[in-house]
């Protein structure tokens, strides 16, 4: 299993909502054969620029363990959902 970081960035949020989004993303890599590592929740802060007319975000860093298709399939999840502004997966060195 190959070693991974992930952020991304929600949109603010109600507290119940951001939990969601985390969880469903949580529940995403577990349910495709991947293990979290680790999971931190930044929380909301102001960002460098506006990205789609929000000025500030809920900020998510997740280290997980998986395959190659965990990632992917996260990606694509992560891209068409609406509550993400941005986010970015890297693949950790071993």
């Amino acid at each position: 299993m190959r070693a991974y970081e992930l952020i991304y960035i929600i949109k603010p949020l109600e507290e119940e909502a951001t939990t969601a989004v985390v969880d469903k993303f949580k529940g995403l890599i577990e349910n495709n054969g991947g293990e979290i590592v680790k999971l931190d929740k930044w929380g909301k802060r102001k960002m460098a620029y506006e990205i789609n007319d929000f000025k500030e975000g809920f900020y998510i860093l997740c280290n997980f363990k998986g395959e190659a298709a965990v990632a992917q399939e996260l990606d694509r999840v992560l891209k068409i959902t609406d509550e993400v502004i941005k986010h970015l997966i890297v693949k950790e060195e071993e």
